[in-house]
């Protein structure tokens, strides 16, 4: 952990205390290397909080805030307003939650937000359940996986988040992955420079919750989106859908599902449902590609 009077290079530490292989540490790293110190962050209780510290030490030079599970992106919001009284434009403020503080508990205030237009921009890790109190399902949580709270396997379909956000008609949201790096750069570039608020949600493997080793972190981000369980698009005002990751050799979803311990009770008959609502779902986003083409 570094002290807040340590003066070593770089904006987060080089040691940290999250988990072997977790993708929400690659995601920060990246997040960071874009937006610069010219950031002030809000992050609620969760995986993320490890990044927050406690007490006098931090792992990241930036002003930070931690705010209850439910609030990040009031909280930044807040904040936003206050620089914007003080005649300050050219700070970022970043919301960083997991799924279940944003799909879940979080999104009313974020909702909020979103509908005033407020200028912040808000990043949803998803490591699909809430992984830092016990591995319990959110409702990012795939069909079928197993968690400690859903053992036999969650029994509905995930909520499409970016679809509730687009609904705002926010002037940029987009969907990004660990797995592709360049793709997330990029999108963050445009999430800093958005015109009001900005929104990204960010695919983060975790190997203690999902159950494979730690090395195949950026491979199994890789195969989500390979299989079409993960997709790559952004949406400009709500409207405008450009898929960002075109897959034209589809692999099976078994090829993904197979090599995560919470699939293991997948049945042949669940696989067929879950690659059916797969191929629906794309199907779909093409469509809306077509649309706003």
């Amino acid at each position: 952990m570094l002290t807040i009077k340590d003066s070593a290079k770089g904006l987060i530490a080089h040691g940290v205390s999250t988990c072997a292989g977790c993708g929400l540490e690659l995601a920060i790293r990246v997040i960071m290397d874009v937006l610069g110190e010219k950031t002030m962050i809000v992050i609620p209780p969760g995986c993320a909080a490890l990044f927050s510290g406690y007490g006098n030490e931090t792992t990241m030079r930036i002003p930070g805030y931690q705010a209850n599970l439910e609030n990040t992106a009031a909280v930044a919001a807040g904040i936003r307003a206050g620089l914007t009284q003080q005649g300050i434009d050219d700070v970022t403020v970043l919301g960083l939650a997991g799924d279940g503080a944003t799909a879940d508990i979080g999104l009313q205030a974020l909702s909020g937000a979103l509908e005033r237009n407020d200028k912040i921009l808000y990043v949803c890790y998803d490591n699909e359940a809430y992984m830092n109190t016990g591995i319990q399902a959110s409702s990012s949580t795939p069909l079928m996986a197993a968690t400690t709270t859903t053992p036999a396997g969650k029994p509905v379909h995930r909520k499409n988040l970016m679809q509730i956000v687009g609904a705002h008609g926010i002037p940029y949201a987009a969907t990004a992955s660990v797995g592709y790096v360049d793709d997330l750069r990029k999108k963050m570039v445009r999430a800093k420079d958005a015109d009001g608020p900005s929104f990204l949600h960010i695919h983060a493997p975790c190997p203690t919750g999902w159950g494979y080793a730690p090395a195949k972190t950026i491979e199994l981000a890789k195969l989500a989106v390979e299989t079409r369980c993960w997709n790559l698009y952004e949406m400009i005002d709500g409207r405008q859908i450009t898929i960002t990751k075109k897959i034209k050799k589809m692999k099976s979803v078994k090829d993904y599902l197979s090599v995560q311990k919470r699939f293991r009770k997948v049945s042949e008959e669940d696989l067929e449902e879950i690659q059916a609502r797969i191929e629906a779902d794309y199907s779909h986003l093409e469509r809306l590609a077509e649309l706003a083409a």
